[in-house]
């Protein structure tokens, strides 16, 4: 089906290099995929699951040398909200229902249809998640006690504000203390694996000076099984599809959305062939159907992991597997030990994770410009934290729509011309020229319109439409043109259509205005 470039000329030379970058990415995914999967209300090792799974078949099957796919900070709120909604077993529904949809999106090639989404909207849900983020590690940052995950924003606000005074001084020096490693750790020891580091010593120190004082993965969640699950089918009813099938998209278009551009980035940070956006969207598509299957969450390409791939050394898919495999290793030998990680050390981490996606030098730059696009990423990012991200993606799309129509509209132009001489000896002087630019559309047709009782009220015979800056025009546009020609006729004028583009001329045939205007009255 898809002709693989991306093993091209590999040797052994390049495996050391894919197991080295494997391995290291791997080390930044654990931490990772533990934290995204208990922001996303489940258990720690079902992100681990999806590491491994899904990791794994994007690298064999998807259309990127270096994509690294595991879950995702984009995910979280959608996730949360299906799980406190309708439970875990549903959030596996709807992740097959979003891989069955993006198996769609690749084999009805709307891959570069992504690309059509606005920015004011990826920026305006980018930033609202990134908000949701980190303000949803307020309870684990301070140890509170007593909270409930709530629907919506506004509530585990006030719940936070209600347990204040439930908080654990213990939690919050870990949590400062692995805080502070994030901002450290960089400037003294580059080469370390941070957020494996920002996690390691926060436990060790937890563990050594003050055990059993905060709350950890054994004492929330019972710890991490040493094994991967069995093969289980999501029972998946009529009324179930009737339910989940919304969210599943807004799961998948967000999910080909990221992986699209972090197969983008990997292009630009490593010569070469670059991503068959076509194949990576598959292989997106057999990974959230395949990871539901043995209880991962749903899962896409993770742009920070798949530069950190690169930039250790990659040079084909392989190091994607060995991610996986590593991290299934992991699983198998340490899953004991993740026992005893705080939720407090995993705070820091998500809020570092959050303020890194949270495009403020974009949000601030379209809000600042005061235009449409300024409404449009307001209302997203507004609808993402206090509604949801399905309603915010499908309101900032609408907004956007609405804009573009009324920009386009505006580009129809209707000119009064003077005639040539080679008109007035060909057409006589009783004649009207009047030039049509721009597109005529559903959304300017009304433009048009307005304009026709002035087109007609010049009291001459024959009227000229000058077409050659006919940019488009659609079945609305035809349906104006129509409502002037039945004008005209009752008023006995002649309509005399010039320089109309030949790829228009098949619209006017097929609906019937090139015979009703006359093929004499065509000048091309």
């Amino acid at each position: 089906m898809f002709k693989d470039q991306r093993f091209v000329d590999y040797n052994a030379a390049g495996f050391r290099k894919d197991l080295l970058s494997g391995i290291t990415v791997g080390i930044v995914a654990i931490p990772l995929g533990m934290a995204f999967a208990i922001a996303s209300g489940v258990k720690p090792e079902y992100g681990l699951y999806t590491t491994i799974i899904a990791g794994f078949l994007v690298a064999l099957f998807g259309g990127s040398r270096f994509q690294i796919a595991g879950p995702t900070g984009a995910f979280i709120p959608i996730l949360l909200a299906i799980v406190l909604q309708y439970g875990y077993e549903d959030l596996l529904i709807a992740g097959f229902l979003a891989g069955i949809f993006l198996m769609i999106m690749s084999f009805a090639g709307i891959s570069n249809l992504i690309h059509f989404v606005p920015r004011s909207v990826t920026i305006g849900f980018t930033s609202g998640i990134a908000i949701i983020i980190f303000t949803g590690q307020f309870g684990n940052f301070f140890g509170l006690t007593g909270l409930d995950s709530k629907e919506f924003f506004h509530e585990n606000m006030i719940d936070v504000a209600k347990h204040l005074h439930t908080v654990n001084v213990f939690s919050v020096i870990t949590a400062v203390f692995g805080l502070a490693l994030i901002f450290i750790l960089p400037k003294i020891a580059p080469r370390l694996p941070l957020l494996l580091f920002a996690l390691l010593i926060p436990t060790i120190l937890s563990v050594l000076l003050y055990p059993g004082k905060v709350e950890t993965i054994g004492t929330a969640f019972g710890g991490i099984p040493q094994s991967l699950p069995g093969f289980q089918f999501p029972k998946i009813t009529l009324s179930k599809l009737v339910t989940l099938w919304q969210p599943a998209l807004i799961i998948a278009a967000l999910g080909a959305i990221e992986s699209l551009l972090s197969a983008v980035v990997a292009d630009g940070m490593k010569e070469g062939p670059k991503h068959d956006s076509k194949r990576e969207l598959f292989g997106q598509g057999i990974a959230n159907i395949i990871s539901p299957l043995f209880g991962g969450i749903p899962a896409t390409g993770a742009i920070a992991r798949t530069a950190t791939n690169i930039r250790s050394g990659a040079v084909s898919p392989v190091s994607g597997m060995v991610q996986s495999i590593f991290v299934l290793l992991f699983i198998l030998v340490f899953a004991p030990f993740a026992s005893y990680i705080p939720l407090a050390a995993m705070a820091p981490i998500l809020m570092f994770v959050a303020w890194n996606m949270s495009a403020r030098k974009a949000f601030v730059h379209i809000l600042s410009v005061r235009s449409a696009d300024s409404i449009v990423l307001l209302t997203t990012f507004l609808l993402t934290i206090f509604i949801n991200l399905t309603v915010a993606v499908q309101v900032g799309i609408l907004l956007a729509a609405l804009s573009f129509l009324r920009k386009m509209s505006g580009k129809l132009h209707i000119v009064s011309d003077k005639l040539s001489d080679v008109e007035t000896h060909r057409f006589g002087d009783d004649v009207t020229k009047f030039i049509i630019e721009g597109p005529l559309f559903f959304g300017s047709a009304k433009v048009f319109e307005d304009k026709m009782p002035d087109m007609l009220s010049k009291g001459t015979a024959k009227i000229i439409l000058d077409l050659e800056h006919l940019s488009m025009i659609d079945a609305t546009g035809e349906a104006a043109l129509s409502a002037l020609l039945d004008s005209a006729t009752e008023k006995n004028v002649r309509i005399i259509v010039k320089k109309l583009p030949k790829e228009k001329l098949a619209l006017f045939k097929k609906s019937g205005l090139y015979d009703r205007i006359g093929e004499a009255n065509f000048f091309m």
